[in-house]
């Protein structure tokens, strides 16, 4: 039964049609990616959906039992209040009847309860369990966990977060909302790797149905099932993920050419009759004639010209060989800031035509370390050699260097005088800048575009060794496949720091997975990655097992290495059984309530009145251990990142 449907939805700005027609269902528990370009209307069928933008024809039906949920519900306060406070504040009616039902068992403790105080706690401890009183705390701290808050963290105050961090909590509190239609509009941005494998996962336990609006081609290959096109101002419904769809698209679009042209060759082949029998000029020939060109118009009536199949602009990009195979060594980097140590003992080496990315946590320094790598910021230890004749471009997602007064065309041409007009124009088309749009201004273009006028600039340059921090940052689907295909033929080497993982599988060759205690290699793409954090110890782990102990000072330091590994065996045990000892104890509490308000026993005051005082006790250790866990988590994290 489907809890949304759309029916022939239509929606101009002024004068222009954003789109029209526009119809589909959403089942219970479907996953759906929302793709279409830049501009196409996305974001505003989200908001024709949920009732804050006006369209105008069609209708939208919502079933009696369906709750939407967007961000903009859940805008995060400047104040002093915590992150997880604040990420509590979604629960605030379940707030309020915790502590009009502790307020009641309270006064049925005291003793002498009245019938009329019995049937309300039983009320209002169904209506609890049922709205899930029992596990809301956890979920919120779970949820901010997984997004990458820490405990300490959690104890923040909203008012020094950044954007992407008040983003970050936006997104907890509306998957903590209750709602069973989701509607996510880049709910990726601003999250780390582990905190996309966390929402991931999420989403595919969630039990309702979402929507998403994503540039993230991997994040919409893994959760959803379904998958809605805008384009042309016309929706298209495809069953499978992204790249399903993809691949369906391109199917139906060949099919429809082939079509097409074996009904314009059908057209051609008759009209080569009527000229034909037009030549023979006799009467029967006549009424031959006037047959086939009623058949010419049938088919005419019924011929569509498909869109365009998908542009495959190839570009060579030169750059001149160096002179050897060692493109880039870097040894023992360490760097730290406010006294805060972000990394060390980093080793990093880059080979002639390697495709290597950088992997790492928010925070982990992999910004800083392509400043290091460019000498832009120099390393509290450590060395970086680059090879003989390397030629070195840097991208760093500011796209410092365009000139908002200059065209497309010229800001490319005045970089690069030598290059003719057909160069340009074929250079700009591999990165989908084609017909009038390279005539635009520079200062009226998107962040996207803007991207890829600095992309290609830098490809452009010879530069045979190109350091790229989040090249995918600001682009769409058809941006990312361009520079892909860019990347692919570029005849130089590549270091990148990006969470497209997408991306990562496609062009990677090598990965760098950098941590406190440095970066570890990992042969192969982002799925290589996976099973490299799944199946292996953690790389201090590793360096503490390699340690020499030749000489007092490395055994010392071997020593702490292990009393390390030590502490964090243990803090893991302490949580795991924190963890294990709070599901009990939710358990029992709801076993509890459950025999309060068994009808059995509503007349046994004294029964009541036990169970009570047993619910208490429950509740307070539950509160005691919940701190534990937080507590014990927060130690092991700082042992970790020692």
């Amino acid at each position: 039964m489907a809890i949304f449907n759309a029916k022939e939805i239509e929606l101009y700005f002024g004068a222009e049609k954003l789109f029209g027609d526009v119809t589909f269902e959403i089942e219970k528990n479907d996953r759906i990616g929302l793709v279409g370009v830049n501009g196409c209307g996305k974001t505003t069928l989200f908001k024709a959906m949920r009732g804050d933008a006006e369209y105008d024809g069609g209708e939208f039906v919502k079933s009696k039992d369906t709750t939407l949920g967007y961000m903009e519900q859940h805008v995060v306060r400047e104040s002093s209040v915590s992150v997880y406070d604040e990420a509590l504040s979604v629960f605030e009616p379940l707030m309020k009847l915790e502590a009009e039902l502790g307020d009641l068992n309270a006064d049925i403790a005291a003793g002498n309860p009245t019938p009329e105080q019995l049937e309300k706690q039983m009320l209002l401890r169904e209506r609890f369990e049922a709205e899930g009183g029992l596990t809301y705390r956890t979920r919120a701290m779970s949820s901010l966990l997984g997004l990458g808050f820490s405990p300490a963290e959690q104890e923040k105050p909203v008012s020094v977060l950044s954007g992407g961090e008040k983003a970050k909590v936006q997104l907890a509190k509306l998957l903590l909302s209750g709602a069973n239609l989701l509607l996510l509009d880049e709910p990726t941005n601003h999250l780390d790797i582990a905190a996309l494998t966390w929402l991931e996962k999420f989403l595919l336990d969630y039990r309702g149905a979402y929507i998403i609006i994503s540039h993230d081609r991997y994040f919409l290959d893994t959760v959803t099932t379904r998958t809605f096109e805008l384009e042309n101002k016309r929706l298209t419904v495809y069953k499978g993920n992204y790249s399903a769809y993809r691949k369906k698209k391109e199917e139906d679009l060949e099919i429809a050419w082939r079509h097409y042209e074996n009904q314009l060759e059908e057209i051609n082949r008759i009209k080569g009759i009527i000229e034909q029998q037009k030549r023979f000029n006799q009467e029967r020939n006549y009424i031959t004639i006037a047959s086939k060109e009623k058949q010419i118009e049938r088919l005419e009536a019924d011929l569509v010209k498909p869109q365009a199949l998908p542009k495959k602009l190839r570009f060579a990009f030169h750059c001149a060989d160096p002179v050897t195979d060692e493109i880039l060594t870097a040894k023992g980097l360490k760097m730290s800031f406010d006294g805060e140590k972000l990394f060390g003992n980093v080793d990093i080496e880059v080979r002639k035509k390697e495709r290597v990315f950088l992997l790492g946590t928010n925070g982990s320094g992999k910004t800083t370390l392509f400043k290091i790598l460019m000498k832009k910021l120099a390393p509290e230890a450590g060395t970086v050699t680059y090879g003989a004749g390397v030629k070195v471009g840097y991208y760093d997602q500011l796209m410092t260097g365009l000139t908002d007064s200059k065209t497309v065309m010229d800001e490319i041409w005045d970089a690069y005088p030598k290059m003719n007009q057909t160069q340009v124009r074929t250079a700009l088309g591999s990165f989908l800048f084609g017909g009038e749009d390279v005539f635009k201004k520079i200062g009226v273009l998107s962040g996207g575009e803007k991207a890829r006028v600095a992309l290609l600039k830098l490809m452009l340059s010879g530069c045979n060794f190109l350091l790229l921090d989040e090249p995918t940052n600001h682009l769409d689907v058809n941006s990312r496949e361009a520079l892909e295909n860019a990347l692919a033929d570029y005849g130089g080497t590549v270091f990148v720091i990006s969470h497209d993982r997408y991306l990562i599988n496609k062009i990677a060759t090598r990965l760098y997975r950098l941590s406190p205690e440095g970066a570890e290699s990992i042969n192969g793409g982002y799925d290589d990655f996976l099973a490299a954090s799944e199946g292996e110890t953690t790389l201090t782990a590793a360096k503490a097992k390699e340690q020499p102990a030749g000489d007092s000072a490395n055994k010392q330091d071997y020593n702490r290495r292990k009393q390390v590994q030590s502490d964090i065996r243990k803090l893991t045990t302490r949580v795991s059984r924190a963890e294990t000892r709070v599901a009990e104890l939710e358990a029992a509490i709801a076993e509890t309530n459950s025999a309060m308000t068994d009808p059995a026993n509503a007349a046994d005051y004294e029964k009541i009145a036990g169970l009570s005082e047993k619910l208490s006790a429950l509740q307070s250790e539950l509160d005691s251990t919940t701190e534990e866990w937080l507590t014990a988590s927060e130690e092991l994290e700082a042992l970790k990142n020692e």
